[in-house]
């Protein structure tokens, strides 16, 4: 199952696809690129920022007084996606440019853009204190600067375990390596329901959660999950498990809502291991499909600047929706969408309308600091995967 037997063993199935590593994958570019996407329209279309008479914002979810819109966010949660690509591109990485100096050249790409954030924030915070912006708007603004970091620690974690973990889904196969996970992560989940509440646990979930669709990307990496069938397994079990979780009386929604006493994604809980699953297999399921939509010109324009500029779109997005409404709260009333309270339709709606600014914002902000960079020129002929040697379409996450 899932493509452990494919080629007789690890040793010929390493030999057979060392030649091909150096290319880039159209799909897991194309997963990586929606991942990034989802996550950002998922935040912006949750957060809601309430302008009170006292002129300070104050944060709301929709799905607090629209619950029914819970099941779109299994959609607009794609950090499994995400982290899949992650791993399949550390493999790749690492099958590139062996040797000691890989694991610093990852972690710097990680790194920097982080420290970037924090000391641009930091400047932008102190600059606003001192031009009178109310306290709690100020404290919403660190709050959503600082919560896209979170995803960091995991992630250079599981970068650096990056030799080991692939180890051992080369010697026990990867059914094996990501039950095990799922298992860490279902005990956390059991330590929850019985113990007292208010009982420390150690976030053991935030590591082990996201190592199961990291796994699948260093399988994939290394040949495996490459049979339809292989997809098909993943997707049903996915699929099998979200059933399940949710009998059990998890949370509908995939990420958190403000005033429910549990979190699916804070700590990761089943559903959301379920749910990263179940999208890896679907996007492997449809890779057809989406290679030839991928090779089209504007498909592969778009991906390709979605990828270049990935960790920073990330980072960014969520301090740019804080500046746009920060600095629309100047005007003579709330505007609808943006500063008023998101509990009916009509806010969605105006919320959408809003997304283009939004996104015209954040991607002045990220190629211009992309602008004081060196970077490698991009083959905009034809796509990179086609051409006979790799290029760095996603220079920032591979």
């Amino acid at each position: 199952m899932w493509g452990d037997r494919y080629s007789g063993g690890t040793g010929p199935m390493i030999g057979k696809h060392t030649a091909h590593r150096s290319a880039r994958d159209p799909l897991v570019d194309g997963l990586r690129a929606f991942a990034v996407a989802g996550v950002v329209l998922g935040h912006w279309l949750v957060t809601g920022l309430v302008l009170d008479a006292e002129g300070t914002l104050n944060l709301a979810s929709p799905l607090t007084g629209m619950p029914a819109l819970a099941p779109v966010s299994w959609v607009l949660q794609t950090l499994g996606l995400f982290f899949f690509a992650a791993g399949h591109a550390s493999a790749r990485s690492a099958d590139r440019h062996p040797g000691p100096g890989w694991l610093a050249h990852r972690l710097r790409r990680l790194l920097l853009p982080a420290v970037a954030l924090l000391g641009t924030g930091s400047a932008v915070l102190l600059a606003a204190a001192v031009a009178g912006v109310p306290d709690g708007t100020l404290s919403v603004a660190l709050t959503l600067a600082v919560s896209p970091l979170w995803f960091l620690a995991p992630l250079l974690a599981l970068v650096v375990l990056t030799g080991p973990l692939r180890t051992a889904v080369r010697r026990w196969g990867t059914p094996r390596c990501t039950v095990t996970a799922v298992a860490v992560v279902a005990g956390a989940d059991l330590a929850v329901r019985l113990l007292p509440a208010g009982t420390w646990l150690p976030p053991v979930t935030v590591l082990a959660a996201w190592a199961v669709p990291y796994l699948l990307g260093l399988a994939h990496a290394d040949g495996r999950l490459s049979r339809r069938r292989d997809a098909r397994w993943l997707a049903a079990t996915g699929a099998v498990g979200l059933a399940a979780v949710l009998s059990f009386g998890y949370p509908v929604s995939a990420v958190g809502v403000p005033g429910d006493g549990r979190s699916n994604l804070d700590p990761p809980s089943l559903l959301v291991v379920a749910l990263a699953a179940t999208q890896t297999g679907l996007g492997l399921i449809a890779r057809p499909a989406l290679v030839r939509l991928l090779c089209r010109p504007l498909p592969h324009r778009l991906i390709g600047e979605i990828n270049r500029h990935a960790v920073r779109i990330y980072l960014w997005h969520q301090p740019v929706l804080v500046a746009v409404a920060v600095s629309a709260a100047h005007g003579a009333a709330p505007l609808p969408g943006l500063h008023n309270a998101p509990d009916d339709p009509i806010w969605l709606l105006a919320r959408i309308g809003w997304l283009p600014v939004l996104t015209a914002v954040l991607m002045l902000l990220v190629r211009r600091r992309d602008s004081q960079l060196t970077t490698a020129p991009v083959n905009a002929g034809r796509p990179p995967w086609t051409a006979d040697r790799p290029r760095r379409v996603g220079r920032s996450t591979e």
